[in-house]
């Protein structure tokens, strides 16, 4: 199985990147997804049975993945700023006094959402947001999967923001 999905990814890298391209409407994006999927797939297919349709195989590997890195990019969009916007944001010297009572108050109130959390989901948090570990990263060093990962970075977010509501 190897042979025959490492040959086909090979034979046909163009048209698996014009499909993971139309959905993610960016060439460096869709190359990395491709290439992505090419190594799922050579890991995988040890000791496997052969796949019958290699090339459908690996256009439903590639749409897939190409899906859920749309989906992930969205909702981190949704949940974080942008970096630009980084550049905006006044220094704290230029802050009212008031201002950075709320804003000592917001970070007591997330400080103290974090330490409800159990220990590895602070983990997987900490890991994420302040060492800038990917999700796949974070699953190897922690024996989790990615999907469990990222449920575990959605619920720590969920439940800060359900803090500062409540603050």
């Amino acid at each position: 199985m190897q042979a025959d999905l490492g040959s086909v990814f090979a034979m046909h890298r163009a048209q698996l990147q014009r499909t993971a391209h139309r959905i993610l409407g960016d060439k460096s994006v869709a190359e990395d997804v491709v290439h992505d999927a090419y190594l799922r797939a050579v890991d995988g297919a040890r000791g496997e049975a052969a796949v019958q349709q290699p090339l459908s195989y690996a256009h439903r590997m590639v749409r897939n993945l190409a899906i859920d890195h749309h989906r992930r990019g969205a909702l981190e969009s949704r949940l974080f700023e942008p970096e630009e916007g980084a550049a905006e944001v006044a220094a704290p010297a230029a802050r009212t006094p008031e201002a950075l009572a709320i804003d000592r108050q917001q970070l007591t109130l997330v400080a103290r959402a974090l330490a409800e959390l159990p220990e590895r989901t602070r983990r997987v948090f900490d890991l994420y947001r302040f060492e800038g570990r990917t999700q796949r990263e974070i699953g190897a060093l922690l024996g989790l999967s990615a999907a469990t990962v990222n449920q575990l970075i959605r619920q720590v977010l969920d439940h800060c923001r359900q803090a500062l509501r409540q603050g």
